[in-house]
């Protein structure tokens, strides 16, 4: 039995539930130009939407307010996915609706950072300091913190000083990492040459690593920090492999 729940109007006991196939049928015809088909999608996804939201109801914000937000991130991912990703709809756009969450708390100035957050990062900062010979991830120290990943990744970002995208935030045998490397690509995926050329054939030539860095940061919108820490290398490796792998692209075309 599908509980109710009631959000701006909608009863989401009402909403009907697609499989994998029928996702992946709409949203051909959408990009097709089947643009009254876009409505009945997005009504289909708003309990996507609805367990985004969710995660923010101890924010003390209007969860109504929050949905529609959450609802703008949908519509993003409905315009900017492409089934020859070879991802599921949901895992491209929940980190999509959780950005345009986050951005919205952030510009309303509503993200305050709790001193148990404070204490969190200082901690983690503290131990990548002592321990900056083998260069431990987010991962490795949020399990010797023993607290959650994604709450430590949270964290650190809270602490974070406002500064210039071209800052140089880091730099290993050269290679230098500002911080407009660690922004999620939105704008390569709207309107970057990427997406111009015939992107999975040029991916789909190259090997290993590369292949892996391209799809994640081009395909999915991770940063860079986020790829190091989900295959468990530094920033500025994947720096390099991505540099690398788009040279590559380039020269395919």
């Amino acid at each position: 039995m599908i509980r109710k729940v009631e959000i701006c109007g909608v009863n989401t006991a009402t909403l009907p539930n697609l499989n994998n196939k029928e996702i992946e049928d709409m949203l051909i015809r959408i990009k097709n130009g089947e643009e009254d088909l876009k409505n009945e999608f997005i009504r289909c996804n708003l309990r996507l939407v609805l367990s985004v939201v969710q995660r923010f109801s101890n924010r003390n914000e209007n969860m109504d307010d929050l949905f529609q937000v959450g609802c703008i991130g949908l519509i993003k991912a409905i315009d900017n996915f492409d089934v020859k990703f070879g991802v599921k709809f949901s895992t491209y756009a929940v980190p999509m609706i959780i950005g345009e969450v986050r951005r919205y708390l952030r510009d309303n100035g509503t993200i305050r950072v709790s001193r148990s957050l404070k204490d969190m990062a200082y901690k983690a900062l503290k131990y990548k300091e002592a321990h900056k010979d083998t260069n431990p991830t987010n991962r490795e120290i949020a399990k010797k913190l023993g607290v959650k990943e994604k709450d430590l990744n949270f964290a650190l970002d809270s602490i974070v000083e406002p500064c210039s995208l071209y800052d140089q935030m880091y730099n290993d045998n050269g290679d230098s990492i500002s911080l407009i490397d660690q922004v999620g690509d939105e704008k390569n995926r709207e309107e970057n040459w990427t997406e111009k050329l015939s992107l999975k054939e040029a991916v789909e030539k190259l090997k290993g690593r590369e292949k892996e860095i391209i799809l994640k940061r081009y395909y999915l919108g991770r940063t860079q920090i986020e790829v190091a820490n989900e295959i468990g290398i530094s920033q500025a490796q994947v720096s390099r492999l991505e540099k690398s792998g788009l040279r590559k692209i380039k020269n395919e075309i």
